[in-house]
């Protein structure tokens, strides 16, 4: 009986041990956005300072999704077979963390040098993302990935919030800089984020050495085989399509400064409202996900479908403000639901695989999708708005297939074995 009462007990210590381990994790997301995030609500206006005209913006943007996506094929594909899951996710944060600081070197005119850093920074992402979403998989099954990742989404989006709350204040200490000094030092005060995010990270590392223990092993699925199954191939075909349609923030950021309706040192509070949005989103929707499955990743995507053209069309503060709602919503559905649906479609063995080839096939079209973008806002704002909420649109449709797809795997899968049992 002993035995038996001990069961429960072991099970609520493991969650518990599992939860706090999503917790630190949290937290070292929640600082490294303050970094990278804190860089991107300037970054768009920084390039437009240094010479760069709105395709190159939207270009840099994309080929820094691109490589940001990737690159996460091979990254995804080398932690599943080293199982060096922290190795190649602290190798990665430090890359992706100083590239910002690095910002602060580049000369007036030279958006050139500042492209090298954006990418450099994106290829440190694609470098830690892979394992480090796997490593907090391994905990978040054992609580619900839908609350897990919400919870880890909410805390990331705090970073973001601040990050350019941090830039607001140095600018409003620093008033007395010109727009270039005042990009530099924004740059370089965002590095203190990062060392106590690469800090924290070890911390973890020390703490929790082997977090696949989390996730008991499977013993029905063979995983090569979920990556082959109806349900994720509509799924990618869902991340794909969001890619093509989503605009990067970067260029709406340059047609807000268009509007002459704010000024330079307010810009980075544009990003954090929007970084709110996406952590309130992420929560909310993250629990949903928990009750009804992928269904919800169709409807949260679906928010963003008129966001362009309320940012792009529409020269007013409410527009502006309503069309970064929208996309937060969407942000935050790409950055907490969508890595939940990959995690329930996926075997652990092969989930870091999984996310290499969901994230590279989303960077491919963020890199296609961008560069129509950047091409149709100089040709007609009015139809880069339509191609992006046809493609926004297309994809909550492919992902609510997937849920269907993924309900007729399910019967299937226990069928068989109703029926073995009957007999």
């Amino acid at each position: 009986m002993g035995r038996m009462e001990n069961v429960p007990t072991k099970s609520k210590n493991l969650k518990r041990t599992a939860f706090a381990f999503i917790v630190i994790m949290a937290f070292v997301s929640m600082f490294s956005d303050m970094t990278h995030e804190g860089s991107n609500s300037i970054i768009g206006a920084f390039e437009k300072f240094l010479g760069a005209d709105p395709f190159t913006i939207s270009l840099v943007s994309g080929l820094g999704l691109f490589i940001g996506y990737s690159l996460r094929l091979l990254t995804g594909y080398l932690a599943d077979k080293t199982k060096k899951y922290w190795l190649i996710t602290i190798l990665g944060y430090v890359i992706d963390l100083f590239a910002v600081p690095l910002l602060c070197l580049v000369p007036e005119n030279g958006w050139l040098l500042a492209a090298f850093f954006i990418l450099l920074e994106k290829a440190g992402k694609a470098i830690k993302k892979p394992a480090k979403n796997t490593l907090v998989s391994f905990a978040a099954k054992a609580n619900g990935t839908g609350k897990s990742f919400a919870f880890s989404e909410l805390l990331d989006q705090i970073g973001a919030f601040v990050g350019p709350l941090i830039l607001t204040l140095t600018y409003w200490l620093r008033g007395d800089l010109s727009d270039y000094d005042r990009y530099r030092l924004g740059f370089l005060v965002l590095g203190i984020p990062a060392i106590l995010c690469l800090v924290l990270l070890i911390i973890a590392r020390i703490l929790y050495a082997n977090p696949s223990t989390f996730e008991k092993e499977e013993t029905v699925a063979a995983p090569k085989s979920s990556l082959k199954k109806s349900s994720f191939i509509l799924f990618c075909i869902g991340g794909a399509l969001l890619a093509i349609g989503f605009v990067g923030y970067p260029l709406a950021l340059s047609q807000f400064n268009n509007y002459n309706l704010f000024e330079t040192r307010y810009l980075p509070l544009l990003y954090s409202y929007a970084m709110l949005i996406d952590a309130f989103a992420a929560l909310i929707f993250g629990f949903l996900y928990d009750r009804f499955g992928l269904y919800v990743v169709g409807i949260s995507t679906a928010f963003s479908i008129g966001a362009s053209f309320f940012m792009f069309m529409i020269a007013d503060y409410w527009a502006v403000f309503l069309g970064l709602t929208l996309w937060g919503i969407g942000q935050g559905a790409m950055e907490s639901v969508v890595l939940s649906g990959v995690t329930d479609l996926t075997g652990k063995n092969d989930r870091a695989k999984a996310f290499g080839i969901f994230d590279t096939l989303f960077g491919l079209c963020s890199l296609g999708g961008s560069a129509l973008i950047g091409l149709l806002y100089e040709a007609s704002i009015l139809w880069m708005c339509i191609f992006s909420a046809f493609f926004i649109a297309a994809s909550s449709l492919f992902f609510v297939l997937s849920y269907f797809a993924l309900k007729k795997e399910k019967t299937l899968t226990i069928s068989p074995a109703s029926n073995s049992e009957e007999k």
